[in-house]
């Protein structure tokens, strides 16, 4: 009973019209002074006709509301099967299918993105085993290296730094703050952090100073110059050099005399999980260093260039150009 009440209040405007026009014809048959029997029997015959249009239109109209009903309730809709008799039923199937495949679209990325979490995690569970497994080694040893015990420590706030950005970097609320930096003062931060790793595997660093000052996210940026640090120092034997200077102004050259890079790995080296040749090398290598290096510069709209020679080095360039951005 509801769903005819609901009927006729959205079809008051048609049986409005339909009452009027009687009302109409009515007087004008009074004034020509027609019998009222006729007049009468003209209403009779009018409303059945439009009491049995009602009537197919209701059954329709019911139809319809099931039909919408079940959609509600069932998990998959088949729109190509849909009554699509008028056009604006037309048009509400194309809105429809357009929301569906949006939808499906959307479902079919979250579920991408949480195998590949799922995948980085397995990977970041097998890297930290390593570092863990090589400090308990160490701790029973009667000899205890703390120069080892450090490095290996290292690695590890390497590998939650790494995971803490992979996951910022995928959020939607990434905490980039731009401001006025002093490029000097960041890459100090970063030769700091592996002061350790510098000593112990006897690598010369040749620092010459920028006095660049730019206009970036310092966070962000420190791990990129660690990341690109650290790869320098894990694939540069003992006693070689890396070189950080300024070719020009806000481009910054980090360079090693280290194994260098395939020509055949060189232009895949962004790809996410890609490690190439030196990463086969290196089981401990996940392939996303320079992945996290590339998604983070686009975003703080910087660039980053590689240059390699296998048996010579890596020149690594980053275009830390100004732009107009949020300042603190």
């Amino acid at each position: 009973m509801n769903v005819f009440f609901l009927y006729l209040k959205d079809r008051k405007f048609f049986l409005g019209i339909w009452f009027v026009n009687f009302l109409l014809y009515a007087t004008v048959f009074s004034l020509y002074h027609f019998e009222r029997e006729a007049i009468l029997y003209a209403f009779l015959i009018s409303s059945i006709f439009v009491l049995l249009c009602m009537t197919v239109d209701f059954y329709r109209y019911r139809k319809h509301h099931r039909m919408l009903q079940e959609m509600q309730k069932s998990s998959y809709i088949d729109l190509a099967k849909k009554d699509k008799s008028s056009l604006f039923e037309r048009d509400y199937q194309q809105i429809l299918a357009s929301l569906k495949a949006g939808q499906e679209a959307y479902i079919s990325q979250v579920e991408k993105e949480k195998i590949d979490l799922e995948d980085y995690f397995t990977m970041w569970v097998h890297q930290a085993k390593l570092p863990i497994a090589a400090m308990k080694l160490l701790l029973e040893d009667e000899h205890l290296s703390k120069k080892e015990l450090q490095f290996q420590l290292l690695r590890m706030e390497q590998y939650t730094d790494m995971v803490l950005a992979y996951l910022r970097l995928n959020s939607t609320n990434t905490d980039f703050l731009f401001k006025e930096l002093e490029l000097d003062d960041l890459i100090r931060q970063s030769i700091r952090h592996f002061s350790s790793e510098f000593i112990r595997k006897h690598i010369k660093l040749d620092f010459k100073e920028t006095h660049d000052m730019i206009l970036s996210d310092e966070k962000w940026l420190v791990f990129v110059l660690e990341q690109i640090l650290s790869n320098a120092l894990k694939y540069t034997p003992e006693q070689g050099t890396i070189t950080i200077t300024m070719s020009e102004k806000h481009l910054l050259v980090i360079e090693d005399t280290g194994i260098g890079i395939d020509a055949g790995d060189l232009y895949r080296v962004f790809e996410k999980g890609y490690t190439g040749l030196n990463g086969r090398m290196d089981k401990a290598a996940s392939g996303l260093g320079l992945y996290l290096c590339k998604n983070i510069l686009d975003s703080l709209n910087h660039k980053i260039t590689i240059e390699s020679t296998v048996g010579k080095g890596t020149r690594v360039c980053l275009n830390l150009t100004h732009f107009e951005g949020r300042i603190e």
